[in-house]
């Protein structure tokens, strides 16, 4: 088996799983790829690097949830599955933790594993002319926002060319359900079971009482426009990680990538589960008895 290797290397035990790690594969017959910034914490000897592999039957992420988003990221659209492995609090992406990292590796090895497609968003920018550059694949969302001055940008949205209008805000959020959980939450919108097909636009602080989230099918292009003049740089992040700015006379699309994102689940645990336990949806545990 051909494993990639992504993680953090902020998170202080990182070093110590890299060498049990590299200390099993022999064992259950995996050959390891790195990635670049990783090699420094590997023991000798090193593994090969992942750009050098030919071919990934997984790739493994060491972190949170970010870690993930990154190695999706990575893949690029490929059809290898992800198995997270969560070093941090919440981790809601991953399945695994450094508790059951042997039990896990054992039943990727096996194959014992169910994998989650997941709807991922290829955003490209538009010029005056027509020509398109295409930006990083996206998990969770992407992002128009403002820069700098606390003041509102106003942006026109489109859907399909069908003009949905003039939205004053400080930013929307263009969300997978898998990112539904993440900003466009914070920013009021709804929680979208993985499995429905659907992209949620939600507005930033609307600087009006009429604007709400809309939830759209997932096949078409959502197109948005800032309208001159602004203040201060229009910015787009993906997935909260990388971005860019967008110029006067350019404009955001935004569609579905031809292939999901294949995250590996381990075990029983379903979404409304992990949802239970990690957003503490429903707890009322700390709420005294009258």
């Amino acid at each position: 088996m051909n494993l990639g290797v992504v993680g953090n290397p902020r998170y202080r035990d990182l070093g110590a799983l890299l060498a049990h790690l590299a200390e099993a594969a022999p064992r259950l017959g995996i050959a390891l790829f790195s990635e670049e910034g990783l090699l420094p914490l590997w023991p000798e000897p090193k593994p090969a690097r992942l750009n050098a592999a030919t071919a990934l039957d997984c790739l493994l992420t060491l972190g949170g949830d970010g870690t993930l988003l990154r190695g999706a990221r990575t893949l690029n659209g490929s059809n290898v599955p992800l198995l997270g492995v969560n070093l941090g609090r919440v981790g809601f992406l991953t399945t695994a933790s450094t508790q059951n990292f042997d039990w896990a590796l054992d039943a990727l090895v096996r194959r014992a594993y169910a994998t989650e497609p997941r709807l991922a968003l290829l955003p490209s920018i538009v010029n005056k002319q027509g020509q398109a550059r295409t930006e990083p694949l996206v998990l969770n969302d992407v992002v128009v926002h403002k820069g700098g001055v606390a003041r509102v940008v106003r942006l026109r949205v489109a859907v399909d060319g069908d003009d949905v209008g003039q939205y004053s805000a400080d930013g929307i959020i263009i969300s997978t359900p898998t990112g539904s959980t993440a900003y466009s939450l914070s920013a009021g919108g709804p929680i979208v079971v993985p499995g429905v097909d659907a992209i949620v636009l939600t507005a930033i602080c609307p600087h009006t009482l009429a604007v709400r989230p809309l939830v759209l099918p997932s096949a078409v292009t959502v197109s948005i426009e800032p309208i001159p003049p602004w203040p201060e740089e229009v910015l787009l992040s993906f997935d909260g990680q990388v971005g860019t700015t967008i110029q006067p006379g350019e404009r955001l699309l935004v569609r579905r990538a031809e292939r999901p994102v294949l995250l590996i689940r381990l075990g029983p645990e379903g979404f409304f589960a992990r949802m239970r336990k990690k957003l503490q949806w429903g707890d009322l545990s700390d709420r005294e008895r009258k």
